[in-house]
């Protein structure tokens, strides 16, 4: 991914979405594309035309904090967008060697047997641990009961990306896929920024793109988020629909990974369906014969 183009389509995209009347500035007559002009955001950034169009040109190396966060209010960005824009200069600072992807060692990553023992102490609801990539690293029972359909097809690799944009089971266990796509390439997207030399994603992104149109149209778009709370539906296979609370927690022991925990409401249908889904996860069945563990970089 390479950083001057990320920056110029990254910007480009964010001022297409700023209407003038967003903005606080007259709409006029004559646009001929939809946003702000170039020359409107660099008012409001209190620079020159000049010094944002070498900016829009992806030329982000050496711009002071000051100015960037001028750029970001100038463009309503949210903070997931800023966190990006940061991300994106700080790589932009670094040597063209540093800027390409590299592979770098990688080995079986295993939980701390602290951390699968918080996991298998969350017995409500599906608790898991993911990266930035969406490999699925560290699961309790229920979540590995929650996530069968992942876990049944051994070319999902054990990854929600793959199986939301390859597996044709994800249409079904996301009601509202798109929805769940558009989550789904915003996170990598934001993953892509704060980790621009991550091989592994290079690799799932260029997977995807040649695989699914889905996938490559909203990739394009540049949207990033956190996402961290919220509710989601899906129904599963063996316990019908379910509408979930979802809270992601940031670990600071191992940066970059995610925990994250879905629950139900008290005394709702989809509590009784986490209760007959962990029911149906204690009944025993063959592991599958081709599962094969998640590897992390470390």
């Amino acid at each position: 991914m390479d950083n001057q183009a990320e920056v110029r389509e990254f910007l480009t995209s964010r001022r297409a979405k700023i209407t003038p009347e967003q903005a606080g500035l007259p709409s006029g007559s004559r646009r001929r594309v939809p946003g702000l002009r170039r020359s409107e955001v660099a008012a409001l950034a209190d620079v020159s035309v000049e010094y944002y169009a070498k900016l829009e040109r992806g030329n982000l190396a050496g711009v002071s904090p000051a100015v960037l966060e001028a750029v970001a209010r100038a463009l309503h960005l949210d903070d997931a967008e800023r966190a990006h824009l940061l991300h994106l200069a700080q790589t932009a600072d670094g040597s063209d060697a540093l800027t390409r992807p590299r592979r770098r060692a990688t080995r079986r990553w295993k939980p701390h047997p602290s951390l699968q023992w918080t996991l298998d102490a969350v017995t409500e609801g599906p608790a898991f641990v993911r990266n930035g990539r969406m490999d699925l690293l560290a699961v309790n029972q229920l979540a590995r009961a929650f996530y069968a359909d992942v876990y049944a097809d051994p070319h999902n690799q054990e990854n929600l990306a793959r199986f939301t944009f390859l597996s044709p089971d994800a249409r079904r266990f996301y009601p509202d896929w798109d929805q769940a796509a558009d989550i789904t390439v915003a996170i990598l997207r934001t993953e892509a920024g704060r980790n621009p030399h991550d091989k592994d994603l290079h690799d799932l992104v260029g997977e995807l793109s040649t695989r699914s149109d889905a996938f490559r149209t909203r990739w394009g778009a540049h949207d990033v988020r956190h996402h961290g709370t919220g509710f989601k539906r899906y129904h599963h296979t063996a316990v019908g629909e379910l509408t979930l609370a979802y809270e992601g927690l940031d670990m600071a022991a191992e940066p970059g990974l995610t925990l994250t925990i879905y629950t139900a409401e008290p005394a709702s249908p989809s509590e009784q369906s986490l209760r007959l889904l962990a029911s149906w996860a204690a009944t025993p069945r063959p592991p599958h014969p081709h599962h094969t563990p998640v590897t992390e970089d470390l």
